[in-house]
């Protein structure tokens, strides 16, 4: 070979230099060979190359003078590498540099990092640095408050990434929100089989040296590291975060699992300015994909993939033509049709695996796939909800009131911090009168007022078992007075009375918690066809696209995090799962207010029939279609039981009275010198088994003492018959119900008789009242249904429909894959087949993101794709969708009602409904859909029609009531020792339609449209600090998938 040389050319290979540390070069003989190692043995089998190994002896030892002379030098940092020593000899033999040196120093320093990022234009996270010239340093540009810190004022709440900004520490932080259950997660290189440890304590930052501070950026607990060979060359590697539960997956040979995905036309470009930014050919960094954008939030310098012969050829071709262009450009850098170390090249491994299919066999033919899986699901077991209200005039409150909400003396306040619920705390200790009731002359309205600060405080001290999102205390100010100021200038306004609501309870309880997390195991073993891990193993290669939304209560917060640890077999606590994985959704999954006065007139009419004996116009149960009946469910002569169930919740509600007086008598009062311990969410939320201590003590089960107990009863009690008026609630009937149930399952040990009847006839009752509080009858539900569920049907239907079109553009796009295969492989265009996997023209990526890409912002959901290529995986293209809506009773009623009678609408008139007969009985007969119901819509592709015929894609319909509660029914075995553990079995699903039965989506779709949000009309998600989100606005899927699958059948050669 001809070699320029100085002015001329001489005959001789071009040398190149491997100045690294051997430890970079290859491992030990008997083990696969490291990446360097690989991909130099490549170069060398070319034959134009002479490989020169400078050594570990050389490097440190000789001086530069006595280095061997070589063309190009490869030479990157590590540890113990004397860089300005590389520095010296560069600037002596001037060869051609892979990797430029003196740019290597900026990789130490995380802020120099950024601010050449941020100099390129390379988008990073939102940041912030904070620099101690010696440990502990007290700065007046920090400030640290119980959920966020502000840094120059610029604030960034929890949760937040903490990085040392010496780039070789990899001690990194995050920090999570108290509604969130606070701690501390430490992520750190590698040991084990751990890549982080969650520390639920940790609360504070560190203080000990310099650090980043950037916004957490939700990725749906993915992290993408991106490898660059040269600026045209880019490959892309997927891998579970560390931050979801810190377990690495690894395969049998003990490395870490990753699976390489496709980058999209921008994260190209950014591959090429970070290569060109830091000048560095061979250059790894970690890409975020969060919210439809992409980030870079780390530059790692010399980076290799591991364990892919496919990359090793891209790179060995690509540094090849780097070298000829560098010292031979007058020679062709044409690729052998044939690579010459292919004949001794080793097989690759290969999965093994059978394709899997949906399993579903005969009408629909084997070759249905399963496309998607939507779920809507019920929080898990929960404590009862409780409210206490009470007008207040005391000082102290008011002056509360005041001081977290501005000083403005007619607005409310919500009090949820643990800081904010301290103060509170803190004063209704000091307001609570010394004497007893009984003890003193005051009149009855005193004692109720005592009582309640009372039941508040025990509130407030149970803080070690409340979590920030399980409580709220609201402050309303009632009346005014004009007072004179404090400068003695005017008056001001001032308020006199208030209003105190203090909600709490309704708190996930540790059976609630372990409902989740099997019902997520039972959907990985039975909602996904195949063999038995195959959710999984399409969840790690990256085929299964999923995302969870739940609404804004804590309790659907944490079942939605509990079912996701069960569905992906996470380990640990659920606070990391809950802020990586779950987003919430409010406005789609929360809240009756659009249903408010059609909810109110169904419970008017319910309380005129049960409290007024109304005979219903019909007998349902000698009907034929008894679902169709007004107030179906109600048991007759429902007014006769009301009596029997004021007299039983009485009874009750003495027996605890009696427990709460024992308790009450021998109070532990603080003294003022007591210190007083800080809420602790963190444990509350990690809670998962039952507190054995208080069972054997005789306390109530969780963190309820007797006297919040008491409250609760006397509360329902009081509420549900009014003895002056002699009126009974109905609204209060459900309530009551709720404690019967979890006072059976959680507080069997204490006892209380008569409860069991209380039970029954609570049971009798709640089974009518409750379906029917939303609507009389079927067109009532259907009308009350559509308003609450409209947008979460809405979403459901893009999900569908997303589906559908990505289904339908991958077997188009897939009909072409071997004519493109023979168009870009086509002997007059060998030279661009045969470059490996390289960009598209600069030009392209540099387009305005305008028309074609113009849906992009309307798609905030990150996508993760499986690169074909470079995927020892045997099906690549298959790819299932989850979507999974965590919510609460309102919402799964509504649902259902939607779908089991769209079809009354007059616009369907008809139609049949989607729910077939037997189903529409079945359901008639379920009175209740407890803890952990779930409504199923699963999405099959049929391969063998053709895509315009409608039986294309199926629908399959399924439902669980939830909660099994015959072991509260029954006195066997098996119900004792479920009772023993305070939990209940979920039910399994139940078809709503007639096994042989086809339920197009376009079917499907024309009978919900009339009910759900227009895709148009869909507002954003609301993503509230302190939780990840996505949230899709419509489908714009197909035209970003059309640009990234690779049978592309508009693809043009690459260049």
């Amino acid at each position: 070979m001809r070699v320029e040389e100085g002015a001329g050319v001489v005959d001789r290979k071009i040398t190149i230099g491997v100045c690294v540390m051997e430890k970079k070069v290859k491992c030990s003989p008997e083990v696969f060979s490291a990446p360097m190692g690989q991909i130099m043995d490549r170069l060398q089998a070319f034959g134009d190359f002479e490989i020169i190994h400078f050594g570990d002896k050389v490097i440190l030892d000789d001086p530069v003078e006595s280095w061997p002379v070589c063309d190009c030098l490869i030479a990157f940092h590590s540890s113990g590498y004397p860089l300005e020593k590389v520095q010296a000899y560069s600037s002596l033999r001037k060869p051609f540099l892979v990797n430029e040196l003196d740019p290597q120093y900026l990789l130490h320093d995380r802020r120099k990092v950024y601010e050449h990022l941020e100099m390129y234009g390379i988008p990073v996270p939102r940041y912030a640095c904070v620099n101690r010239t010696v440990p502990n340093q007290e700065l007046d540009y920090f400030v640290e408050e119980e959920d966020f810190i502000e840094v120059n004022g610029e604030i960034f709440w929890k949760p937040f990434v903490e990085k040392p900004v010496n780039g070789d520490d990899h001690s990194i932080m995050i920090y999570y929100p108290s509604s969130a259950g606070g701690g501390m997660k430490e992520l750190f290189r590698k040991v084990g089989n751990r890549s982080s440890e969650f520390h639920p304590d940790v609360r504070r930052v560190r203080r000990e040296g310099s650090y980043i501070y950037e916004e957490f950026m939700p990725t749906g607990g993915t992290d993408v590291k991106v490898y660059t060979v040269g600026p045209e060359y880019a490959h892309a590697e997927a891998r579970k975060s560390p931050v979801v539960d810190g377990v690495v997956m690894r395969n049998p040979d003990g490395k870490e699992v990753r699976y390489p995905v496709l980058l999209t036309p921008a994260e190209k470009q950014m591959a090429r300015e970070v290569c060109i930014a830091f000048r560095q050919s061979v250059c790894g960094f970690d890409l975020l994909r969060s919210e439809g954008s992409s980030y870079v939030c780390d530059v790692n310098g010399w980076s290799f993939v591991k364990n892919s012969y496919k990359y090793y050829d891209d790179a060995a071709c690509v540094l090849r033509n780097m070298f000829f262009d560098a010292k031979a450009p007058h020679l062709s850098s044409t690729i052998p049709p044939i690579l010459p170390w292919k004949i001794n090249e080793p097989a690759q491994p290969n999965e093994g695996l059978t394709r899997q299919g949906s399993g579903v066999i005969g009408t629909f033919g084997q070759s249905e796939e399963l496309r998607c899986v939507i779920a809507v699901v019920r929080h898990g077991d929960r404590t009862p909800k409780q409210k206490v209200k009470l007008k207040v005039t005391e000082e102290k409150l008011l002056n509360l009131m005041l001081k977290y909400n501005g000083g403005k003396p007619r607005a409310e306040t919500k009090l949820k911090t643990a800081v904010q619920l301290q103060d509170l705390l803190d004063a209704t200790r000091m307001l609570i009168p010394r004497t007893r009731p009984g003890e003193s002359d005051s009149d009855a309205e005193d004692l109720e007022h005592a009582d309640k600060l009372r039941q508040v405080k025990a509130v407030l001290e149970e803080g070690g078992h409340f979590s920030g999102i399980y409580r709220k205390v609201q402050l309303k100010p009632l009346k005014w007075d004009k007072v004179t100021k404090s400068d003695g200038e005017g008056e001001e306004e001032r308020p006199v009375e208030a209003l105190m609501i203090l909600k709490y309870g309704g708190v996930l309880t540790h059976a609630g918690r372990q409902q989740a997390e099997e019902l997520g195991r039972y959907f990985r073993n039975n909602m996904y066809p195949g063999e038995g891990t195959g959710l999984l193993r399409l969840h790690s290669t990256y085929r299964h696209d999923l995302k969870i939304y739940s609404s804004d209560e804590g309790r659907v917060q944490m079942s939605a995090a509990a079912f996701a640890k069960g569905l992906l077999d996470l380990e640990g606590q659920l606070t990391p799962i809950l802020v990586s994985l779950v987003s919430k959704d409010s406005s789609m999954l929360d809240g009756l207010d659009t249903a408010s006065s059609e909810m109110e007139e169904a419970k008017a009419q319910l309380n005129e029939i049960i409290t007024a004996g109304t005979k219903l116009v019909h007998d349902y149960a000698s009907s034929e279609l008894p679902w169709m009946i007004d107030g179906v469910g109600l048991p007759p002569h429902a007014n006769e039981s009301l009596p029997e169930m004021i007299k039983l919740a009485k009874k009750v509600t003495e027996q605890v009275r009696l427990l709460a007086k024992d308790e009450d008598e021998n109070p532990t009062e603080p003294s003022a010198c007591d210190v007083v311990p800080p809420y602790d969410q963190a444990k509350a939320l990690g809670k998962s088994n039952i507190d054995v201590g208080r069972i054997a003590a005789g306390l109530p089960c969780g963190s309820e003492g007797f006297l919040l107990m008491y409250a609760r009863w006397r509360k329902l009690e009081k509420e549900l018959y009014n003895e002056r008026r002699d009126r009974f609630d109905i609204t209060q009937i459900p309530d009551v119900y709720d404690s019967c149930k979890y006072d059976l399952l959680h507080n069997s040990h204490l006892n209380l008789k008569g409860l069991d009847e209380l039970f029954k006839v609570a049971q009798l009752l709640a089974d009518g009242v409750i379906p029917n509080e939303y609507g009389i009858n079927p067109q009532q539900k259907l009308k009350i249904g559509s308003k609450i569920a409209r947008r979460l049907l809405g979403k459901i239907l893009i999900d569908l429909r997303n589906t559908r079109e990505e289904a339908m553009s991958v077997a188009e796009l897939k009909k072409s894959q071997d004519q493109v295969s023979v168009s870009l492989c086509s002997p007059r265009k060998e030279d661009r087949c045969s470059q490996p996997k390289l960009f598209i023209k600069s030009d392209e990526l540099r387009r305005p993101n305008t028309g074609e890409n113009k849906d992009d912002d309307e798609d905030k959901e990150t996508k993760y794709r499986l690169d074909p290529k470079y995927a020892n995986v045997m099906t690549p293209e298959r790819h299932v969708r989850t979507r999974l809506y965590f919510t609460s009773e309102s919402h799964i009623h509504s649902l259902m009602n939607v779908l089991r009678y769209c079809n009354l609408d007059e616009s369907l008139q008809g139609e049949e409904s989607l729910v077939c007969q037997s189903a529409l009985e079945r359901l008639c007969k379920t009175k209740e859909l407890d803890y952990m119901s779930y409504i199923v819509l699963r999405l099959f592709e049929n391969t063998e029609v053709s895509l315009e015929d409608p039986k294309r894609f199926r629908i399959e319909l399924t439902f669980s009531r939830g909660a099994d509660l015959s072991p509260l029914e029954k006195n066997d075995k098996e119900a004792e020792s479920l009772l023993r553990e305070h939990t209940l079995p979920i039910m399994g699903p139940e078809r709503l339609q007639e096994v042989s039965s086809c339920l197009t989506l376009e079917t499907m779709e024309k009978m919900i449209r009339p009910f759900a949000m227009p895709a148009e009309d869909f507002p954003p998600a609301s993503i509230p600090a302190g939780f990840s989100g996505y949230f899709s606005k419509s489908a714009a899927v197909l035209e970003r998938l059309v640009k990234l699958w690779p049978f592309n059948k508009n693809s043009k050669p690459t260049t």
